[in-house]
């Protein structure tokens, strides 16, 4: 018997250090920790994502306007789009689906309380960026995407545009990742915009948040993981683990800080990709200095449904994929609750 314990704890320490190379520990979710409480502002919000990523930070942004503030969607179109457009989920890819549809089926969910107020939309700062090269989701989504915050009445002034840069299918990061042109994992590449690296972090979370300090050489903090379970069940195609970056001043006083939430895209959750999103992309730098919390949440793949690992923007999960009520929508919003309770 001591020799089989002995063997278990070494075949144990194995699958540890395989899984430290990659930066992740796949859904061991008791060796990490509750998701904390910070007393973050509840009112200032905001999300971003890549992909399927960025129609559910849409869908979020749309769900829970009331307390949303910006987003940031990096080749992503329309909310509602999969319902709305006749073709499904290619034609949302590849097509011209229509902002307006999308804006109607916003007023129709709103009037029937599925989703916050539209009205609280008008305020929203907006981020939209499609890569000249982006052969995946066109460039025709994401301008319907525009469409639709423009039918919500909100400003130009409001809504930066980025459609110039000759990026692949993929989030864009100063420093890390593929050629700019290129499509394929981690998702993640390197552009250079007028002979300088495109900061795409940055970029979103100016756009939101305006004038930001400078960003940190230095984290003061590092990457957690923290328990998912208390939020969603396997069925969600939600992993048992999620990620967080607390700065040290807002672990010090979580009052004075925000909560960014940023969705990864199909094939890019850590069960794919390791640390690459959470670690590499380049947010957390720029959250260190401004009082920024940022989320990770993680969606796995689940056979026969969400082979990908991508975030419910078809209805995977359920006909509520899109509103308040929706699984994957509900998990993360009570995330963001936990972080920003006043308790």
């Amino acid at each position: 018997m001591q020799v089989i314990s002995s063997l278990k704890r070494t075949l144990a320490a194995v699958v540890l250090v395989e899984a430290a190379i990659v930066g992740y520990i796949p859904s061991i979710a008791n060796a990490a920790d509750p998701l904390p409480t910070l007393h973050a502002d509840p009112l200032r919000t905001s999300a971003s994502g890549v992909s399927s990523g960025a129609y559910m930070a849409v869908q979020y942004g749309v769900a829970f306007s009331s307390s949303v503030v910006g987003l940031g969607l990096v080749a992503g179109g329309p909310y509602n789009c999969a319902d709305l457009t006749a073709g499904g989920i290619p034609a949302c890819m590849s097509d011209s689906p229509s902002g307006k549809s999308s804006w109607k089926s916003a007023q129709d969910l709103a009037s029937k309380a599925k989703i916050d107020p539209v009205e609280g939309l008008k305020r929203l700062k907006i981020y939209l960026f499609s890569g000249t090269k982006d052969r995946v989701v066109y460039p025709s989504v994401v301008a319907a995407a525009r469409d639709f915050f423009d039918a919500a009445g909100i400003p130009l002034t409001n809504v930066s545009y980025i459609d110039t840069l000759p990026a692949g299918h993929a989030f864009v990061s100063p420093s890390f990742g593929n050629e700019c042109s290129t499509t394929g994992t981690p998702w993640i590449v390197h552009c250079a915009d007028k002979d300088q690296p495109y900061d795409q972090p940055k970029a979103i979370l100016q756009q939101i948040y305006g004038t930001l300090d400078p960003p940190a050489e230095k984290l003061s903090s590092n990457v957690k993981p923290f328990d998912q379970r208390a939020f969603a069940d396997a069925g969600t195609s939600m992993d048992s683990t999620g990620f967080i970056y607390i700065p040290n001043d807002c672990a010090l006083d979580g009052s004075r800080c925000a909560v960014h939430v940023v969705f990864h895209g199909c094939k890019q959750g850590a069960q794919a990709v390791g640390n690459d999103v959470y670690e590499s992309v380049g947010y957390n730098r720029w959250a260190d200095t401004n009082r920024l919390i940022v989320l990770y949440p993680q969606v796995v793949s689940m056979n026969p449904k969400n082979p990908n690992g991508c975030w419910d923007w078809w209805g995977y999960t359920n006909s509520d994929y899109s509103v308040r009520s929706g699984r994957q929508l509900s998990a993360v919003r009570a995330m963001v609750d936990r972080l920003t309770s006043s308790k």
